[in-house]
């Protein structure tokens, strides 16, 4: 089914939810811009196999990216900050919504007929380093694929760049020869790495790139992604859950929920001045390295509800201990509330309570 067609069937009829934060951006400073963006997957049901139901796995998210910054975008599994990844990508398909890419000042509209001449320009770094390397290929072929595929047909060319690039991500040109199986996790993840900055892009979706590593590795490979960001003028989509890793890499960072996103701060109003009970209940959670600090963690009740019968009103307002009446009636829309347009500080809630409530931040909890 195409996405057109799910756009019909799901009852759209246009370019839904304004965005106020995209109307308010100094647009010449925003990279990528996200407005409205759907990814539902259809339930097959019946003899025929046909869509008796909907799986909304993103559920009309609006955002930007500005150059040269590391955008985070958090949550708990589930709540479809990967498949958000994978439609700017157009590794899926998006049901509804835009997706523009400012290329030197002409914005480009992101879709699987342009994605092609895109690829140069956005890249991806898979979560997964295990399953993301093809292991019947050598690790200079992995690298040089893209640089082959953008019309690089100069073999020495492409290994010297290949090189390069190994040297450049901290492994040995010596290793080329190897296979994916000879490495450590944390290796096969810099070849990944090495792999996304074969064809200089401007914007790498970091797609979860030090979940699956170890905790010791997990700061190598940060410290590595500050390190190219710098030397290469990169802009980081970081999509992560654990929230100490976002904190020390992102610049700003939205929050998700069950397909929406329901805070979008820089990254210290955020932590220090949440205003989403979400995003407290997820701080609460955050380990604190002192013995004798007493946290009160937040237990949300009840479990995530299903992406494909999503409460009315607020998604979260069923495992909200502040929630009215008017949660459950009425979709809280993504609100300016601190800040004037994009300066630093700017801060947007989807909350209706938001006016109401003092909620507490990491640097409370941790007795600052």
């Amino acid at each position: 089914m195409t996405a057109d067609k799910q756009f019909e069937d799901n009852g759209f009829t246009g370019d839904e939810r304004p965005g106020e934060p995209l109307n308010e951006v100094d647009r010449e400073d925003v990279l990528l811009e996200v407005k409205g963006l759907k990814k539902h997957f259809p339930i097959l049901g019946g003899v025929f196999r046909r869509p008796v139901g909907w799986v909304k796995a993103v559920d009309g998210v609006d955002f930007y990216v500005k150059r040269g910054e590391t955008f985070g975008l958090v949550g708990e599994s589930g709540c479809g900050k990967t498949t958000t990844g994978r439609c700017i990508m157009q590794l899926e398909e998006p049901t509804a919504g835009t997706i523009r890419f400012n290329r030197d000042g002409q914005w480009i509209n992101v879709d699987r007929k342009t994605i092609a001449g895109l690829r140069k320009d956005i890249q991806i770094i898979f979560q997964d380093p295990y399953s993301s390397l093809s292991p019947r290929m050598r690790v200079r072929d992995i690298i040089a694929e893209p640089l082959e595929a953008q019309g690089m047909k100069n073999r020495a060319e492409r290994y010297a760049r290949v090189e390069e690039l190994m040297e450049a991500v901290g492994l040995s040109k010596s290793h080329m020869d190897r296979y994916p199986h000879e490495f450590s996790g944390g290796q096969r993840q810099r070849i990944g790495i090495a792999r996304a900055l074969a064809l200089n892009p401007s914007l790498i979706i970091c797609d979860e790139p030090v979940s699956a590593l170890d905790v010791s590795i997990q700061a190598q490979v940060i410290n590595l992604l500050e390190e190219l960001q710098e030397r290469y003028g990169l802009t980081y989509l970081f999509i992560a859950h654990d929230l100490s890793v976002v904190q020390h890499i992102s610049d700003r960072v939205a929050v998700m929920y069950l397909g929406r996103i329901v805070e979008m701060a820089d990254v210290d109003s955020l932590f220090e001045n949440p205003r989403h009970p979400y995003t407290e209940a997820l701080f609460s959670a955050i380990p604190v390295p002192d013995p004798d600090f007493k946290m009160e963690q937040i237990i949300l009740e009840g479990d995530v509800p299903s992406p494909s019968n999503p409460p009315s009103g607020c998604h979260f307002h069923p495992r909200c201990r502040y929630a009215t009446d008017i949660c459950s009636r009425e979709t809280p829309q993504l609100t300016r509330v601190d800040g004037k347009k994009d300066e630093v500080g700017s801060h947007y809630v989807s909350c209706h309570r938001y006016r109401e409530l003092d909620l507490a931040g990491v640097s409370l909890r941790q007795g600052a």
